[in-house]
């Protein structure tokens, strides 16, 4: 089991070790345990089929990943209001707990579904295959999915999706990716938001993008503040580009 949720566990090998202590040390001062559980393999069934649906409808779907208070739903708000008219869009929000940012964008004019997932850390591609056929999702459009904020579980979990996007903070460490690189290492995108408050605050852009860099040399990059607008339309371009491929 993950400690941070009931999701049955990964399958992954996990090592408990306390600080200095290295790769290769004595087995008994370290505990594996090793969690095989088949909750994967249904996933990818289910997702499978999502895909199939989403590919055959011309349907851009997009799973948006961060830490909490990234600024995911701004920026959706944001991308909303902006491209409202140019392309049909709508959004699966993923939550533990409330309906709150559900209402703030059902407040844009989009459809939206909310999926609490209560003591779960991410969706699954079973929430999206139920949450997606309460939509009406126009061919050639797009569907975001906001994932619970967390950047360990949303990893493993694929959902049809055709790309990951995540989303890191100038509030945040530049030193995410070097922290959570299977995250980094599935996304297609990383939208580094907040670059207003730079002046405000010691993050290193150009070393953010460089640890991103390492875990996945593909990884592109797009600068943006969802609060003054600052680098939104090269995101937008991102997303029109990619619309009915």
């Amino acid at each position: 089991m993950c400690d941070s949720c009931d999701c049955g566990g990964h399958g992954e090998k996990v090592t408990f070790r306390k600080p200095g202590e290295v790769h290769g040390i004595p087995e008994q001062r370290s505990r594996t345990v090793r969690v095989e559980v088949d909750v994967l393999a249904k996933n990818e069934e289910i997702s499978a089929r999502n895909r199939a649906y989403f590919e055959s409808n011309d349907i851009l779907a997009l799973n948006l990943v961060s830490s909490p208070g990234s600024g995911k739903t701004t920026i959706l708000e944001r991308t909303i209001r902006d491209m409202r008219g140019r392309t049909p869009m709508a959004v699966i929000e993923g939550d533990q707990q409330t309906l709150r940012d559900a209402e703030r964008i059902g407040a844009t004019g989009v459809e939206v579904v909310q999926v609490n997932t209560g003591a779960g850390c991410h969706l699954d591609g079973s929430m999206v295959h139920r949450a997606m056929h309460r939509l009406t999702l126009a061919p050639d459009s797009i569907l975001f999915i906001e994932n619970v904020g967390n950047l360990v579980c949303p990893a493993m979990f694929d959902l049809g999706e055709a790309a990951k996007v995540v989303i890191i903070s100038v509030t945040e460490g530049e030193d995410k990716p070097q922290k959570y690189p299977q995250m980094f290492a599935a996304a297609s995108l990383c939208l580094i938001n907040k670059i207003d408050l730079l002046p405000h605050l010691d993050f290193d852009v150009g070393a953010c993008r460089e640890f991103a860099g390492q875990v996945n040399p593909k990884l592109e990059f797009i600068e943006i503040s969802a609060t003054t607008g600052e680098g939104m339309e090269g995101w937008y371009a991102w997303l029109n580009g990619r619309v009915g491929r």
